[in-house]
Formats: structure tokens, sequence, C-alpha cells
């Protein structure tokens, strides 16, 4: 186990548990920080790594709403257990999209679609998105100010917009906040709703490549796999407690610059790239 490849496990499990509950799209970020500081391991490692490493985020959500989101807590009352339920039966509902499209496309979505380039335009237009969608939301009051306001239909919906990120560089949260928003959900329960779709949608897509590239893994690679899932772990407790104190107060326009500057960045240097090449 090279001391090299442990650090750019660590610098990956940072990016990955910052950028995937914002909606900046973690994918464009791995490719970006993986191109300059790749890997030295095998490619289906690799494929594995980028996925699994979810999980650590993953386990962040659970870690944080944990009581909201067990419906069998002995400290909630009967009317509050049946909320919770509710409020997974909508998650499944809004998961359904993805995984009906998702799984019998992913090879395809992979093959045709994960490329730098296809990832800086998602990047720039999702950002301008945003910020038009958020000077449309100037004055706007909306109706949603509870996830338990959510109604089936919405929640559904919210699961179509979410069909979006199958498309690298979009982003899973940046679609399903926007979409959300669009809906009539306020920027803290857009965010809020993401984060509980994301457990059921990585741990659909984390479960999909360990079956795909499944086999059995070095001790290194074991190491860098739960290294970067803890580094991702601890790392998207902070961006997810960023991110809910900072939209109690500002708009998401800030993410859509900056998804535009980062595009803009992408395409630059996979351009330049190519040219040398």
């Amino acid at each position: 186990m090279e001391i090299f490849e442990v650090l750019k496990v660590i610098v990956l499990g940072i990016v990955e548990g910052f950028t995937e509950w914002l909606p900046i799209s973690s994918t464009g970020h791995m490719i970006l920080v993986e191109e300059i500081i790749p890997l030295h391991q095998s490619e289906d490692f690799k494929n594995v790594f980028m996925v699994v490493v979810q999980l650590g985020a993953i386990l962040a959500v659970l870690f944080l709403y944990w009581h909201k989101l067990n419906p069998f807590s002995r400290k909630k009352r009967k009317a509050q257990r049946e909320a919770t339920l509710a409020l997974w039966i909508k998650i499944i509902i809004a998961c359904l999209p993805a995984a009906i499209v998702g799984l019998p496309f992913d090879d395809i979505l992979d093959a045709y679609l994960m490329n730098s380039y296809v990832v800086a335009a998602m990047l720039i237009i999702y950002g301008v998105l945003f910020i038009v969608i958020e000077n449309r939301n100037a004055n706007v009051t909306f109706p949603i100010q509870k996830t338990s306001q959510i109604t089936l239909q919405t929640a559904l919906f919210i699961g179509l917009f979410q069909l979006l990120s199958l498309i690298p560089g979009t982003s899973r949260s940046g679609a399903t906040i926007l979409g959300a928003m669009i809906l009539g959900c306020s920027r803290g329960v857009a965010a809020e709703f993401s984060f509980f779709l994301g457990i059921p949608v990585m741990f659909g897509a984390s479960l999909l490549k360990l079956v795909k590239f499944g086999r059995m893994f070095t001790g290194p690679e074991i190491v860098y796999l739960l290294l970067g899932m803890a580094v991702a772990f601890i790392v998207s407790i902070l961006s997810i407690k960023f991110l809910l104190g900072y939209v109690r107060k500002n708009d998401f326009k800030f993410f859509g610059y900056y998804r535009i500057v980062l595009g803009v960045i992408v395409l630059a240097y996979f351009g330049i790239t190519a040219l040398v090449a």
C-alpha cells in the first residue's frame, strides 16, 4: 500500500463528501480530480471505488437524520411513526423512475455519456437554470414548508426530475432540488428531501457496481475503499450542515455561478489536453 495512493484516496473522499450533497455535481468534480491525480489501480477497481465511496455519504445522512427516518423509534408517538412510514413511501415512489430507467440503461449511459464534454455541458446548463429559476423565485412564497407536506404525486414528479441526473454532470441533488422548488418546495425542504432520496439511490448504484464488477479485492483495495468511505462520511456531515445553514438565508444562485465556472474549467482543461495529445 503506497502513501501517495492513500493521500489520493483521502482527497477523493473529501471531494465526494463535500460535493455529493451540494448541487454542483460530484461526478464532475471526481472526474476532474481523478484526471489530475489518478489512482494507479485497475479500471474495474476505480469504477467500483467512484461509486461505492458514496456509501460513506449515505451513512452521514442516516447518522444525522436517524431519528426522523426511523419509523420504529420508541421515542415517537404512533402518529409520528405513521408519518415516518409515509415519508418512506414518498421516498420509494420518488426513486421508482430512476430504478426503472437507470438499471436497464446503466451500461449505455456509461458508454456514451460518461465523458468530460457532457459533464462540462451539464454543469453549465444547470448552472444557468439555477440562476434563472432563483431569479424567478425572488419574491415567491413556497407552499411546501415541511417534508410532510409533500404529496405522493409531488414525490413522483420529483423522482421524474431525478431522472435528469442520469446524465453525468447534472448532479442528482441539483436535479431534485431544482425540480422540488419548481413544484413548490422551499429551499430547505427541497435540499432535505434530496438528501433522503440519495439513500436508496446510492445504495442501489453501489450494489449494481459491486455486482457488475464484483471480484475479490486485495488487502490494499479494501483499505482504500473503507478509507474513502470514512473520509466521505465525515466530510458529508459538514457538507449537509453547511447547505442547510446556507439555504436558510440564501438562494442557490451562488451554486449556479460556481457550476458555470467549473464547467468552463473542465471544458478548457480537457480541450487543451486533447490538443496537446
